[in-house]
């Protein structure tokens, strides 16, 4: 397809919930889902009407993972590019038969509609919840998820042919999970900034792949620069190695690196490590230390217990925790995110 398509396009083959739309149609479904719909179609309708008004953009808000959430404002061309982008790295094109489980209020959600309804697929609707799948024995083509869903979903998720993880790490226990599975299962990088996804690696694998008018690099931080469809660079947070012009390794955020005696740690590889043998949820971050300058704790959320000292056999004597902290339920941005930050200044340290 074109990469001249306009956001008032509507592919002849979309469909949602079995029924194909055209735009005046959508127009009247989201003005019915607004007035009678359950929380999650009126997201989806306010969506739709904002989709096809007269601005030239949508207005989004950020996750406010590191810092405060802000309202940004996306081209809705550039959505569209993003959406083509996708089509054509995951080879899901018109009749593809999608899943769409995801709260529409954040960018996931929204761009599973945008590529419905410009690459012309059947979609169906599902209430966002941990287990989407619970009482759906569909098959599918394609599907986008957190990995939580993906947990819940296991015993299912043979019934979709691809799935896209996003929001969130894959952590070592599912990903052994999904290996085992016929389904395609793609880990996914971006953010609202970048319009969602802007590159994938198939579970298992180390290195991500950039999508199509996708261009990499690093600043002096050695942190990922994205030039992708957006009119300025993307300038992240996340430390990388990157391989060749379309492949980089995730190491970390640079936000949460923690120099400790000299030696910097990235807590996202040592709860890697400690994924295996810790079921709660938890974190590592760096507090204070007048002795080391950042002293490493581990977070996990739930009543107190006794930690064997097996739990830390994959680590090595630098990443070992310092000290390991209880609290009842983690803080979390409206999409989910643990706020790390927060939590640990609820703690006296």
């Amino acid at each position: 397809m074109s990469n001249t398509v306009t956001p008032d396009f509507v592919h002849p083959k979309f469909k949602m919930n079995g029924f194909h739309f055209t735009a005046d149609d959508l127009g009247r479904v989201a003005y019915s889902f607004i007035k009678e719909g359950s929380g999650y179609e009126k997201s989806i309708g306010d969506f739709i009407l904002d989709w096809f008004d007269t601005k030239d953009f949508i207005e989004m808000r950020t996750s406010g993972t590191t810092g405060t959430p802000k309202i940004i404002r996306v081209s809705k061309q550039a959505m569209v590019y993003s959406a083509l982008a996708t089509g054509d790295f995951f080879e899901v094109h018109e009749g593809t038969k999608a899943l769409h489980c995801l709260p529409t209020q954040f960018v996931a959600g929204k761009m599973m509609l945008v590529r419905a309804l410009i690459l012309g697929w059947d979609l169906d609707l599902a209430e966002p919840s941990s287990n989407p799948l619970e009482r759906n024995d569909n098959l599918y083509d394609f599907c986008a998820m957190v990995p939580l869903q993906a947990q819940h979903s296991l015993d299912k998720l043979n019934n979709i042919k691809k799935i896209i993880l996003g929001g969130a790490k894959v952590n070592s226990a599912l990903s052994a999970a999904l290996q085992g599975l016929q389904t395609d299962v793609y880990e996914t990088y971006g953010m609202t900034e970048t319009i969602t996804h802007i590159a994938a690696k198939k579970i298992g694998e180390e290195a991500f792949t950039v999508l199509p008018n996708v261009a990499i690099s690093t600043d002096d931080r050695h942190c990922l620069i994205i030039n992708n469809l957006t009119n300025e660079p993307v300038v992240t947070n996340d430390v990388v190695e990157i391989i060749d012009e379309t492949h980089f390794i995730w190491l970390g955020r640079y936000d949460n690196v923690i120099n400790s005696g000299g030696v910097k740690l990235f807590p996202e590889q040592i709860e890697e490590k400690l994924s295996h043998n810790i079921k709660q949820r938890f974190f590592v971050a760096g507090v204070t230390d007048a002795t080391l300058g950042d002293k490493l704790v581990l977070v996990i959320e739930g009543k107190p217990f006794t930690l064997d000292e097996a739990v830390y056999a994959a680590l090595s004597k630098f990443e070992k925790p310092k000290a390991v902290l209880f609290t009842d339920a983690f803080l979390e941005t409206g999409s989910g995110k643990v706020q790390r930050a927060a939590i640990l200044k609820s703690f006296s340290l």
